[in-house]
């Protein structure tokens, strides 16, 4: 298989059309879409409406019902841009047969897909939901070809929003953790549930709308079954300012340098999926910040993704990274995790 990822951008958040140019021009085929994760600006709104317009457009293409594309398509909207976030959205291509001249020799990106049954009201944020996205976690891993926990790198889920939302986020992170033995199954309760922090994972986002119905899972890694030129890393910035932690995941991905990323090494970069903590806690490094406290406390998730998206950004010379935020069991409290995604080159990875 080869798999590929590919950034587009967006003028607004119903912008199809660079996919629509990608389908039109044969560059893309409809049918190797297997996901697609957006960076909207907007609320649940805008976000629905990024949703429905990926569902007329491929269900166009594809000559299926609208619904059946939602249903096998993870669709995944990263809602609310704050600072110098740019709007954008990543495709997840898989061919049946690679365009590359990867071999096997050596181990490369892939991705798998899966989603949990439609949940039901009373089961979402729930230990019922917790055991669904762990099953889909292990079925994603299991179609990328990916035979280690170590080779998974990063798992993004999208979960129905519920009541509040942060149960839910809480119950597929550490349903993701579960199933890539992080944490033991039997060290989890119901009141474990957005309490317990000790609990985590160190490679799963978690992001909820109201627009989904059932938990959507893609798990990314790196596989001998892949004919990618692509590889994937990880990382975990122990704070927002943690340029260390940032530099091992991308020297994770291959990229090592001992300072900045070179320009040839910038442009190596694929995307890179980081899901910001800041907000987690009232400090950093010992001195308070007004996140919660401030005026736009109401926004605190937006702020804490704007800063990690200024400092990757910095890092890759780039504003189309996808962030997100989120405290419940993904990290260490305050902390972010970073996957990097980059280009190997003809020399192999360093």
């Amino acid at each position: 298989m080869n798999y590929q990822l590919i950034r587009c951008d967006m003028e607004h958040p119903g912008d199809v059309s660079a996919l629509e140019k990608l389908l039109n021009e044969e560059r893309v085929q409809a049918e190797d879409i297997k996901a697609i994760i957006a960076q909207t600006e907007g609320d649940g709104y805008s976000r629905g409406y990024a949703t429905l317009a990926f569902q007329i457009l491929l269900s166009e293409r594809l000559n299926i019902s609208q619904q059946e594309v939602f249903d096998t398509i993870p669709m995944m909207m990263i809602g609310k841009t704050g600072g110098l976030m740019t709007p954008h959205y990543t495709l997840f291509i898989k061919k049946e047969k690679g365009e590359s001249n990867q071999t096997g020799a050596e181990k490369r990106f892939a991705f798998g897909v899966a989603s949990t049954p439609v949940l039901k009201k009373d089961e979402i944020g729930t230990l019922t939901q917790l055991d669904l996205v762990t099953e889909a976690v292990q079925k994603a891993m299991l179609e990328a070809g990916i035979e280690s926990l170590d080779d998974v790198k990063c798992v993004e889920v999208k979960a129905p929003w519920g009541v509040g939302g942060t149960l839910s986020k809480a119950a597929s992170a550490l349903g993701a953790a579960v199933a890539l033995q992080e944490v033991n199954r039997e060290d989890i309760r119901e009141d474990s549930l957005n309490q317990d922090h000790s609990l985590y994972s160190n490679k799963t986002s978690v992001s909820a709308g109201q627009e989904q119905v059932a938990a959507r899972v893609i798990v990314m890694g790196n596989s001998k079954a892949s004919e990618s030129d692509l590889y994937i890393g990880a990382g975990v910035m122990e704070d927002g300012l943690d340029l260390k932690g940032m530099q091992a995941a991308f020297q994770d991905a291959g990229l090592k340098t001992d300072s900045f990323l070179t320009n040839e090494q910038q442009e190596q970069v694929v995307n890179v999926f980081v899901n910001a903590g800041a907000d987690a806690i009232q400090t950093v490094r010992g001195k308070r910040h007004t996140i919660h406290t401030d005026a736009l406390a109401m926004h605190a998730g937006i702020v804490a993704k704007a800063v990690a998206n200024a400092v990757v950004g910095s890092y890759v010379g780039e504003t189309r990274i996808l962030c997100s935020a989120g405290s419940e069991h993904q990290g260490p409290q305050g902390a972010n995790l970073i996957a990097p995604v980059v280009r190997v080159t003809e020399g192999g990875r360093s």
